[in-house]
């Protein structure tokens, strides 16, 4: 690669990358373009067994003067991938099988005729959609911020990167002061994308005005939520932007050197990074004297083990440093104190990815996104009991209402909403009368929940919510570091309460305790891990005691989850005696009566049948292998 060593040879570069870009795009070069999602979701699916077949195929065929085939980022959807998608006409197929890649070859690259069963089809009017655009998924979302480039670049390539624009915001960044830099920051009013909505300029602010011939940035990356992924696709989709914004950031604060830390759990990620800062080092982007001027610049990467404290921040720099991963008291904060003693800034994969949009564009033109208070937009991973599962990018505002069901396709099977989660384990369960909240930070806050780093898991009228607060406790109890007491020895007695409470043996005392202690461990822990644990409980006591209640007055678990308050039970009114349920039982537990089945010639050898419940596994076979729907949970 020939180095660009100014301003006016990456312009130059740019306009290149660009023309080329824009030629893919639109067919001016008299190609079409075929590319393939290559995000994890799509990649387990085999997307990259599509995208060799594709290539396959088009060399076998002797198309490569016609159609080219390139892996991209993610497309969101997740529900509806693979993807492919063709350009100029922007085709869009979705559920797309290596065996499907042929018929697409000859029917639309060869034939120019639309392979119309596999366009997705809008499950309400029951019409097709061949455009992304057209699909409501997508309507109600802006997905050129911290999405920018994903489904469209190949992120394995620099030059895609650079035709998206890339550079040009860090371009003008060396034009201007280091304060100025800030400043620009400061008015966005982007706030940290990683939790705790903290402003990102005052952050920057902090470190700049401390004195110190070195400084650090550190992009964490370690994102640890369950069901949580929006890091991850980012920089799976296009690395060049976060490592563009964390130039930008080492600029801004007088830093050298930029540390990404992320999970040893994401090798395509992790190995799509690797591969952008080599590229960005081959040609002088990364190094000394950055386009010609006095700033160098240096990313390395610190690869974690996948602990969840670790994405606390003080906890995330003890690992970068080699030590156990464990909070520190603060003050200091790291801003004055952090990596190896020295001032750092801390920010997460998406915040760093809005900060080439807030430069290139100014800090007006991103405040127009959002609410008063929380400017630009939120990715979220949206999942759980909701038809359209995938990854999206929303201005801050949208309700959740719109999120849940005009992009999430409101709930499957016909079942009623019951709750969302959001902010993963730090956050807290909002229901039916909280559907019309705008999200931003402070909303979400007030109605008892927080923003985290952007996990929404939707929960229907089959989830216990008891059940839900103790998924969540036992992640914390595995994840809590151990440092300070309310955190390691309350959450544990925390779930042995909700053990309890679960399996019939709760009293009334117990569910007081468990409040009092949930209370305690919020207020007297040491780091944000331990402060925001009780948050499921809190908030599953605050809108559903009635179903704590359930579980230890009654002795019943109102959706059937708990296995220690639930039995299977055949319905003899249903029950046609074809002993499926007892062929498929593995404790031998079914057997039949002597009564005949409803309408069913007694003659016959049919009988139905009765669950001995105290042998009973609980497993469900009986109920998943009965075609009648005579087998209910009581």
């Amino acid at each position: 690669m020939v180095k660009i060593k100014s301003s006016e040879e990456l312009i130059s570069r740019q306009k290149e990358c660009a023309s080329c870009l824009d030629k893919k795009f639109h067919g001016q070069d008299g190609k079409r373009a075929i590319v393939v999602c290559g995000g994890t979701g799509c990649l387990s699916a085999d997307s990259k067994g599509i995208l060799d077949r594709l290539q396959e195929l088009i060399k076998e065929k002797g198309l490569e003067d016609k159609v080219t085939a390139n892996i991209v980022g993610c497309f969101g959807f997740c529900s509806q991938g693979p993807f492919v998608k063709i350009f100029p006409e922007e085709t869009l197929y979705t559920k797309v099988k290596v065996s499907d890649a042929e018929e697409i070859i000859e029917k639309d690259i060869i034939g120019g005729e639309v392979v119309e069963r596999l366009l997705f089809v809008d499950p309400q009017t029951k019409e097709k959609a061949r455009r992304q655009h057209d699909i409501n998924f997508y309507k109600l979302q802006k997905r050129d911020i911290a999405l920018r480039g994903n489904a469209d670049i190949n992120p394995e390539v620099i030059e895609e990167a650079l035709g998206d624009g890339s550079f040009l915001a860090l371009n003008k960044a060396l034009h201007m002061s280091q304060q100025e830099v800030i400043d620009e920051v400061l008015k966005s009013g982007l706030r940290g994308r990683g939790g705790a909505g903290f402003p990102t300029g005052r952050k920057w602010q902090f470190a700049y005005n401390v004195q110190s011939e070195d400084k650090y940035v550190v992009c964490n990356g370690d994102e640890g939520d369950p069901g949580a992924f929006m890091d991850r696709s980012i920089i799976e989709g296009n690395p060049i932007n976060v490592i563009e914004g964390m130039m930008i950031e080492g600029y801004a604060i007088g830093a050298k050197n930029g540390y990404f830390y992320i999970r040893a759990e994401y090798p395509v990620a992790v190995e799509r990074l690797k591969n952008a800062i080599k590229q960005c080092e081959e040609l002088g982007l990364l190094g000394d004297n950055i386009l010609g001027t006095d700033f160098s610049f240096r990313c390395h990467i610190r690869l974690g083990a996948g602990a969840f404290v670790c994405g606390e921040e003080t906890a995330l720099l003890n690992s970068i440093e080699g030590q156990r991963g464990m909070p520190r008291p603060r003050p200091p904060f790291p801003a004055v104190k952090g990596l190896w003693g020295k001032p750092s800034v801390i920010n997460n994969v998406e915040t760093l990815a809005n900060v080439p949009f807030i430069l290139l564009n100014g800090a007006e033109e991103y405040a127009k996104i959002g609410t008063e208070k929380s400017k630009g937009t939120k990715v979220f991973a949206l999942g759980g009991k909701v038809n359209n599962v995938g990854l999206v990018e929303v201005p801050m505002g949208v309700t959740l209402r719109q999120l849940i069901f005009d992009i999430g396709g409101g709930i499957p099977n016909g079942k009623k909403f019951k709750a969302i989660q959001t902010g993963g384990p730090s956050g807290g369960c909002l229901t039916e009368k909280d559907l019309d909240t705008p999200i931003d930070y402070d909303n979400l806050v007030a109605a008892g929940s927080m923003m985290g780093s952007g996990g929404a898991i939707v929960m229907d009228e089959d989830n216990c919510m008891v059940d839900v607060a103790k998924f969540y406790m036992t992640f914390i109890c595995d994840e809590s570091c151990g440092k300070c007491s309310p955190c390691r020895i309350g959450t544990k007695r925390c779930l042995e309460l909700l053990d309890k409470i679960t399996e019939g043996k709760g009293t009334m005392k117990d569910l007081e305790e468990l409040k009092s202690l949930a209370e305690v461990i919020k207020s007297n822990s040491l780091c944000g891990l331990g402060q925001t644990a009780p948050n499921p409980i809190l908030s599953t006591m605050a809108s559903f005691y009635d179903e704590y209640v359930a579980h230890i007055v009654d002795k019943k678990c109102p959706a059937h989850v708990c296995k220690s308050l639930m039995q299977y039970k055949i319905l003899p009114e249903k029950c046609v005696g074809c002993g499926m349920c007892a062929r498929n039982c593995p404790a031998n537990t079914i057997v039949k009566t002597d009564q005949v089945p409803v309408g069913k010639d007694p003659k016959l050898p049919l009988r139905v049948h009765f669950i001995n419940t105290e042998n009973c596994v609980k497993c469900g076979l009986c109920q998943s292998n009965c075609r009648f729907g005579a087998i209910i949970k009581d």
